[in-house]
């Protein structure tokens, strides 16, 4: 049994008119919890698990090629359709997440008092699935700290994901996404670290990157966002690179590092905000 959550629409009222930011964007891997929980790694077997049982691919070649999947394309999914190679992306995700240790995510009070204690929209925005996003924000106790979702179904509707018949430019052996050196055949899934993942979930989720704060683990979504004008903050590294605004250690540094954001609160407080908590539904999956 999958826990997936219906988010309803959260409404700020009265916010202070000299905020600079308007939305707060996360990632989940990795950005929500840490590095060191070890899923990531779990992860990591499972789908080089996948490559080998359900697509043949010869063993002894997978570890390099799933990483250079990965560092080309955002997703080693990505790459694998880029390549040509046909499968389930739920059969895919399914392998790759559903099998995971979640039990290593504790409940996180601190993380979810810090977000709760702005009153600014809250996106979630992950190239993962939707069942394995609601399974870490259960996991996390944080099921009711958001307003919207944008996931891998909500940037990869079903029965929309034409074959790959062309070529994109990426990056490869360099972290900076803004050089595109080498042209590489072009994948049907839509992810980050490519811009129009970033400007899908804009639209979506109706949000104004130049208002926005986004939070992710990876220098090459975080130099892409740069990009697209929102400002950037990369968790996991307390070392600013480029296109860095601001580095965290841990997401929990949050309000050490952007104390101007409980300034507006404080400067708003007069003001009246409302918000709907996420609702719970549970689906077989």
């Amino acid at each position: 049994m999958e826990k997936l959550i219906t988010y309803a629409k959260m409404e700020y009222q009265q916010q202070d008119p000299q905020s600079k930011y308007e939305c707060l964007l996360f990632d989940v891997d990795d950005t929500l919890y840490p590095l060191s929980s070890g899923l990531s790694t779990q992860c990591t077997k499972n789908i080089r698990e996948y490559m080998v049982n359900k697509l043949n691919i010869e063993e002894t070649k997978v570890p390099e090629m799933c990483a250079q999947l990965y560092q080309d394309y955002g997703t080693t999914m990505a790459g694998l359709r880029a390549l040509g190679y046909e499968f389930d992306h739920d059969d895919y995700h399914s392998f790759a997440h559903g099998r995971l240790p979640y039990e290593y995510l504790k409940p996180d009070p601190v993380l979810k008092t810090l977000l709760h204690s702005l009153p600014i929209k809250k996106v979630i925005f992950s190239n993962a699935n939707e069942a394995h996003v609601a399974e870490v924000l259960h996991r996390l106790g944080l099921e009711d700290c958001f307003d919207d979702v944008i996931c891998f179904e909500t940037l990869n509707p079903k029965n929309e994901i034409p074959n790959p018949d062309s070529s994109k430019s990426a990056v490869t052996g360099d972290d900076d996404v803004s050089k595109r050196a080498v042209v590489l055949p072009e994948s049907p899934v839509i992810c980050k670290p490519f811009e129009n993942a970033f400007e899908q979930a804009f639209k979506i989720a109706k949000i104004d990157p130049h208002k926005t704060l986004f939070f992710d683990d990876s220098i090459r979504n975080i130099q892409t966002a740069k990009l697209t004008g929102l400002t950037t903050v990369l968790v996991g590294s307390s070392q600013k690179k480029k296109g860095v605004d601001y580095a965290l250690e841990s997401i929990h540094n949050i309000r050490e590092a952007l104390p101007e954001l409980w300034e507006s609160v404080k400067k708003s407080k007069g003001g009246r905000y409302s918000r709907k908590v996420a609702i719970e539904t549970h689906v077989e999956a």
